[in-house]
């Protein structure tokens, strides 16, 4: 912003100080209590005016406002503004509501339109709308937007009356802004009237075709928006057109919506405490449309929730065959008569029944109607709920439609779009990487929702503002949204606190006996906290003493018992362990010098996997004990399971390895599944035999760490084995 902006901005606030002596009387039309309508008079609360609404509660009279229509707003107008003929004048704003939010003071308002001479001043904009061909007898301005807008215009009472009536007559159905755009096109009544059009949006800013135009900045801890073509701050914002996302966004921030020092301002508004009411009845709907991992720890996250669950029917559809044991399971045990807490019903739809993906969500709408639920949750299988007070918070928000912010964790990916595109897909907006980092936390509303979210059951109630999954162009989510964007009902997600996040089901491979083993890349989040030991990190803090208990022989905690556990499972599930001859086809010329009862990761697909395991969590062990040793990324072509038991081979002979390093991981344990075994180093007559389930072993593989596999005496030992940069 100039200097010089700033200085008139303070000029405008100290010089015209009359104005406080003067009565400014906002009037509007809106028909319903939309939330476009509400926030449009909390907008108007922030500063204190005085606003008279028009047609509240009435059928709307004005025609499709997607064509030239609107006539019924002036009649309202007129009948309105007769009917105070005898009252005290003052000044007067009319605007349009559903689309239009308020940023200044009334003072403030009157200073600058007394800076501009009053008279009866409407915004502009840059498109003549609706009579193109009017375009020519628009006078030529040097600088600013050319055309009438009707959205919003200032004046003195008595002044917009006689404007209003040298119009004459207009149906109801007919154009609002034609009627007015004629009056200032006619060079006579335009001066007479002293009517005028805010160019360079110094009072109102009409958004269509400007959103690139106005920008968020910041003064100091409070937001503001500017007009950078015209060096202005508007005061009055109208998401005219194509507009209104922007809007949205912009609402988000002002007025006294958002700051850097207090955060969400706007997230405590007309919240309610759980406390403080009966316990609604809850219609929780889980859909499983694709095959999806880590569903044991979605399902258990979903049971955790602080919530009675008496009050909670459970609706589930899964549409994956894959997934049918597990929530069969599920429902029996969570189902009525069992000694455990249960939900008040459980209704499965199955994939055998041949629902689709809309028809099964808007059977979560028909089933809330039937019930008469308070709220309908929807939990889609990749929303984990990792926060139990997820459902609370979200009820106690007392929104509409209300989402917890849900990203993939280490991207960008999320449950909400910040803004659309002109074709009405994914389009980031100027907040939406703030949003999902968490650098700025709030209450936002968006264009789009999905994966997780929250309805009020009073929306789903009434007809007119009732969602539908159901478009014939347009995926269930998409359609939902839209429905409701459609209906004027704004869709909020909420990022106040951490709720959860997403796992990735896109191709998700279902063929192995554990598939999340495979997921380390594309959810690597829940892949460690599945199966990385919770004491890893701890061996890669700098003041960490590293266990040691042979020479140059490294002690580290890496994988859960899970993990292990399913890794055998997988190798034993394959089956064809090696001879543990010196002959193995395997490898290239046929021969082992040291040959081990094993099964190599290429064998069960799991070659890349391990690769990814080495790169990621053993070379930054590597690097913490091996000083100087660096080799990104590690290269090993023999990563193999091995088995010892007494009857197949129970030890291994003295050895080098063929590696920089080795590891050796424990895949089960000493004295409960297996006794004898371990690991010497001869050079320093030095055993490792209480090995550890899920340790890892770390030693120099030539020269010095001349080893052998101790004799295993019973049952069944495994180890994972590394020869890394061979």
């Amino acid at each position: 912003m100039s200097l010089k902006l700033i200085s008139c901005l303070l000029l405008t606030l100290v010089s015209y100080t009359g104005a406080k002596e003067r009565k400014l009387t906002v009037f509007t039309v809106a028909t319903e209590r939309t939330d476009g309508y509400l926030r449009f008079v909390r907008s108007l609360d922030v500063f204190g005016f005085e606003l008279v609404t028009l047609g509240l509660g009435q059928d709307w009279q004005g025609g499709d406002m997607n064509y030239p229509a609107g006539g019924w707003k002036v009649n309202l107008l007129k009948k309105e503004l007769e009917r105070r003929k005898e009252k005290e004048e003052g000044f007067m704003m009319f605007t349009d509501s559903y689309d239009v939010k308020f940023y200044k003071t009334l003072y403030i308002i009157l200073g600058q339109y007394d800076k501009m001479g009053g008279g009866i001043i409407f915004g502009a904009e840059g498109f003549c709308w609706p009579d193109i061909s009017l375009k020519s007898r628009y006078p030529i301005v040097e600088k600013g937007r050319r055309f009438l807008n009707s959205g919003g215009f200032i004046g003195a009472i008595k002044d917009v009356r006689e404007l209003l009536a040298a119009g004459g007559d207009l149906g109801d159905t007919e154009d609002d802004q034609l009627f007015y755009t004629k009056i200032y096109l006619d060079n006579d009544l335009r001066q007479n009237l002293g009517m005028k059009l805010d160019h360079k949006a110094e009072i109102f800013q009409n958004l269509n075709g400007e959103t690139d135009n106005v920008e968020l900045r910041f003064a100091g801890n409070d937001p503001y928006f500017y007009n950078i073509v015209f060096d202005t701050l508007p005061m009055v914002f109208h998401g005219n057109g194509p507009s209104k996302l922007f809007l949205n966004t912009l609402g988000n921030y002002i007025p006294g919506s958002w700051n850097t020092k207090d955060g969400c301002v706007e997230c405590w508004k007309d919240t309610q405490s759980i406390k403080s009411i009966e316990t609604p009845r809850v219609l929780l709907a889980v859909y499983i449309e694709l095959p999806t991992p880590f569903m044991d720890e979605f399902w258990e996250k979903l049971i955790n929730l602080e919530y009675d669950k008496s009050a909670i029917d459970l609706l589930i559809h899964n549409n994956v065959e894959h997934h049918e044991k597990q929530v069969s399971e599920f429902v029996k045990y969570w189902s009525q008569g069992n000694e455990v807490e249960t939900f008040n019903s459980i209704q499965v739809i199955s994939h055998l029944e041949g629902v689709d993906e809309g028809s099964a969500r808007n059977q979560g709408l028909e089933k809330c109607l039937e019930i008469k639920c308070d709220y309908l949750f929807v939990v889609d299988s990749v929303s984990h709920l990792d926060n139990p007070n997820t459902l609370t918070l979200l009820i106690e928000q007392n929104r509409g439609v209300v989402a917890p912010v849900m990203i993939r964790p280490y991207s960008a990916w999320s449950n909400f779009w910040g803004t659309l595109s002109s074709d009405g897909f994914y389009s980031r907006s100027i907040d939406y990487m703030d949003i999902v980092r968490n650098t700025r936390r709030g209450l936002w509303n968006v264009p789009y929702i999905s994966s997780c979210y929250l309805i009020s059951g009073t929306l789903i109630q009434e007809e007119k503002t009732r969602p539908s999954y159901s478009s014939s162009t347009l995926d269930p989510d998409m359609a939902f949204s839209k429905s409701l964007r459609d209906n004027n009902v704004f869709l909020y997600v909420s990022n106040r606190l951490n709720f959860g996040h997403l796992v990735n089901n896109e191709k998700f491979a279902t063929g192995f006996l554990n598939n999340e083993l495979w997921e380390m890349e594309r959810n690597r989040y829940d892949w460690e906290q599945r199966y990385l030991h919770v004491n890893y990190s701890l061996s890669l803090e700098p003041e960490y003493k590293q266990v040691s208990p042979c020479p140059d022989v490294f002690w580290f905690p890496v994988f859960t018992e899970r993990f292990c556990d399913e890794f055998v499972a997988e190798a034993e599930h394959f089956g064809k362990w090696s001879s543990g001859t010196n002959t193995d086809e395997r490898l290239a010329g046929g021969y082992e010098a040291v040959p081990t009862r094993d099964i190599h990761m290429n064998q069960i697909g799991y070659d890349n996997e391990w690769l990814y395991i080495l790169d990621t969590y053993i070379r930054p062990l590597q690097e913490s004990v091996f000083l100087g040793y660096f080799h990104q990324p590690p290269r090993s072509i023999m990563n193999f399971i091995v088995r010892y038991r007494p009857d197949e081979q129970p030890n291994l002979r003295p050895h080098h390895d063929s590696s920089t390093y080795t590891i050796n991981v424990a895949l089960n344990h000493v004295g409960k599944d297996y006794e004898g075994g371990g690991c010497r180093f001869l050079r320093y007559n030095c055993s490792v035999e209480a090995t550890k389930k899920g340790h890892m072993l770390m030693h120099p593989g030539r020269l010095t760490h001349y080893h052998e596999g101790l004799t295993t005496t019973k049952g069944t030992r495994y180890i994972m084995i590394s020869f890394v940069d061979p």
